[in-house]
């Protein structure tokens, strides 16, 4: 496995895990229905974006190194 490999799965695991824990303050919000909750579920939902966002041009940039 390269590193190349390693890094793509950090990256969908990263985002993965943004969007569980934004999903996971969302429904903290409808509980609590405190502010902190949806922002920081915003925040959450923006890192995923991001990540996605840089996964992308991660694979872009190193498209002629193999995954093997």
């Amino acid at each position: 496995m390269s590193l190349k490999t390693i890094h793509i799965v950090f990256i969908a695991v990263s985002v993965l895990l943004s969007v569980f824990f934004g999903v996971w303050m969302m429904v903290g919000y409808d509980g609590a229905g405190d502010a902190t909750s949806i922002v920081v579920a915003i925040l959450a939902f923006v890192s995923a974006l991001l990540l996605i966002r840089y996964g992308v041009r991660f694979l872009r940039k190193l498209r002629h190194v193999s995954f093997l």
